[in-house]
């Protein structure tokens, strides 16, 4: 799907878009079609638009809290 335009793409006809736009990609600034493009979307990761969902098991947590608690560090609660 192009961002902009919500439009279904096949495989190729997406590696050839730019996916903000869905310009035809150039090559200096693959995967977008200029450095606008790719400004945009650096900006969307920076500001958290983008996010990497993560869930972190309990046995995570509480290693976490065995760590802090052996360097002596406050607990954060």
């Amino acid at each position: 799907m192009c961002a902009s335009h919500m439009i279904v793409m096949t495989e190729s006809q997406r590696r050839n878009t730019c996916p903000i736009c869905c310009k035809p990609v150039a090559a200096e600034f693959r995967p977008f079609c200029s450095r606008r493009c790719a400004d945009v979307d650096l900006n969307r990761w920076l500001s958290g638009v983008y996010a990497v969902p993560v869930t972190e098991d309990e046995a995570e947590d509480e290693r976490r809290e065995d760590e802090r608690q052996d360097d002596g560090s406050p607990e954060t609660s």
